[in-house]
């Protein structure tokens, strides 16, 4: 019987989840908004993400801040901020932190690494009609 076990690590994984929401929690509050950026997308969290892009924006320099932070992301973590940007394009109250973001991949990436990500033709496909 093996119910014990997998309810131990249940438990572990929910408690390791709580401890990765107050840590990002917490470096929201302190403004280390490109570690919680990372965060929120290795936890895979698109509106988390959205809710960190809206309080840098609306930061002092928001745009510059943003850029910085977008850019220091890692490759993998960009193409998930894609992904995400698609679906918040969609909706009126976010199209605008969407665009802002889509204008800093555009202007710091290089064309060839834009075509490196994994889904970026379906992704330019599905913002042609919104943008």
């Amino acid at each position: 019987d093996v119910t014990e076990i997998e309810e131990k690590e249940a438990q572990a994984k929910q408690e390791e989840q709580i401890i990765k929401e107050q840590e990002l929690s917490n470096l929201l509050h302190e403004k280390r908004y490109l570690k919680a950026l990372g965060l929120a997308i290795s936890l895979d969290r698109p509106h988390t993400v959205l809710m960190v892009i809206k309080a840098i924006l609306k930061e002092a320099d928001g745009r510059k801040r943003l850029e910085e932070n977008i850019r220091r992301l890692r490759k993998d973590q960009k193409e998930a901020v894609l992904t995400f940007l698609v679906t918040w394009n969609t909706n009126s109250r976010n199209c605008h932190e969407a665009q802002a973001v889509l204008e800093t991949l555009l202007k710091h990436e290089a064309p060839e690494n834009l075509l490196q990500y994994s889904g970026i033709k379906s992704a330019v496909e599905s913002l042609l009609p919104y943008t």
